[in-house]
């Protein structure tokens, strides 16, 4: 099964039925609770954020050059 937070193009759909794979589409709307709930499990230790690399938000055009790479993570900006 491939589940995407993306719409796929009917090509994509083709593609993955050929090869017996279900695709599903979801979509999340955050609220207050479930963001709160988040950062209780962050705090517990039980959910970890991959950052696979952090740029000042100066270099935030290096930033989209980096996603280009399609790194293992989140790209961060700070400020």
């Amino acid at each position: 099964m491939l589940v995407s937070l993306l719409n796929l193009n009917d090509t994509t759909r083709a593609l993955a039925s050929a090869r017996d794979i279900r695709v599903e589409r979801m979509s999340v709307v955050p609220d207050r609770e479930g963001l709160v709930e988040l950062g209780r499990l962050i705090d517990a230790n039980k959910l970890t954020v991959h950052v696979a690399k952090s740029f000042p938000l100066e270099e935030a055009g290096a930033a989209h050059a980096f996603l280009a790479t399609k790194p293992i993570g989140k790209v961060a900006l700070t400020v």
